[in-house]
């Protein structure tokens, strides 16, 4: 699964930074590593400036999958950390959902 993240020029990102967070989306998502081909991370603060305000970083999490259309899903929270989470969290849900349902048909 190849992972490429995406940030704005109010984002810091570095190697370090994008490599721990590789290593979670793998953690949380190795059940769909032999179906997801790539995964494209968005981080972006939708404020724009030095003022914070609440979830106001967004992480848009797009899945490449094998056969199907790609997957997206959206997470707002205040810190980037917890933008990926809730933004993995939710495709997580999406996947098993897409999954199960192609079990069943």
């Amino acid at each position: 699964m190849q992972i490429t993240i995406n940030t704005d020029n109010h984002i810091e990102g570095n190697d370090r930074r994008e490599s721990y967070y590789t290593e979670v989306l793998k953690e949380k998502l190795k059940r769909f590593d032999d179906k997801i081909t790539g995964l494209e991370i968005h981080l972006t603060d939708e404020n724009a400036s030095d003022k914070t305000t609440v979830a106001d970083i967004r992480c848009l999490i797009e899945a490449r999958i094998n056969g199907l259309a790609p997957q997206a899903v959206t997470n707002h929270a205040d810190t980037v950390e917890k933008a990926i989470a809730g933004a993995t969290d939710k495709l997580k849900k999406l996947l098993e959902h897409t999954f199960d349902k192609m079990r069943t048909h």
